[in-house]
């Protein structure tokens, strides 16, 4: 069995933290979001009369917070892929 060469194994670690960062924003604003919705909704049951505006609110923060994470799902294998093709 050979072992791995250091030097590769380094490159490997920078790409992966360099990769981290692509879409780090929206990713984080949408993972905020979702956590913002998932506890409008929770609160909406206690918000009396204004609980269906709360619980829509809660909806509308989840639905933005996944479509902003999956923005950012699109951004980092678009930014892989190019990566790639500039390797080979």
């Amino acid at each position: 069995m050979s072992q791995a060469d250091p030097q590769t194994e380094a490159q490997v670690a920078a790409y992966r933290a360099e990769l981290r960062t692509v879409g780090r924003t929206p990713r984080l604003a949408g993972f905020g979001l979702v956590l913002l919705g998932a506890i409008l909704v929770w609160a909406a049951q206690s918000a009396g009369g204004l609980g269906p505006t709360v619980q829509m609110a809660g909806y509308v923060a989840l639905g933005g917070g996944w479509a902003l994470m999956l923005a950012a799902i699109y951004l980092r294998t678009r930014y892989h892929r190019r990566r790639l093709r500039e390797l080979n």
